[in-house]
């Protein structure tokens, strides 16, 4: 009997436990989605359409870089050292400043 209220006690507290972990990791998920809703809040107020699919487009392909990118730009829109709305054009710029330069690999045959 003691050992069927001390096998009971411990289910209780493990599944406490695992309420708990539940709980913090629903409260974290939800920070993330209201972090990323008001970053697209605020890149939807500095970029054009089309410099948002631009973006868009690089992050189903790199989207650490994406990420990298929409943060700088928000920094930089906030310290007020941005033009605002961004366009294509202009946001092709600052990624071609943003990315390292590529190496021409030149295969000559002798």
């Amino acid at each position: 009997m003691a050992e069927d209220r001390e096998l009971e006690a411990l289910r209780r507290r493990k599944l406490l436990e695992l309420q708990q972990k539940l709980a913090e990791e629903q409260r974290r998920i939800e920070m993330q989605r209201q972090v990323e809703m008001q970053k697209q809040a605020i890149l939807r107020r500095i970029l054009t359409s089309e410099a948002r699919q631009r973006l868009t487009n690089i992050k189903m392909v790199k989207p650490e870089f994406a990420s990298q990118i929409e943060m700088q730009l928000i920094q930089l829109a906030q310290a007020g050292r941005l033009k605002i709305p961004v366009t294509d054009e202009q946001l092709k710029l600052i990624l071609k400043h943003l990315q390292p330069e590529r190496r021409n690999i030149r295969i000559r045959r002798i």
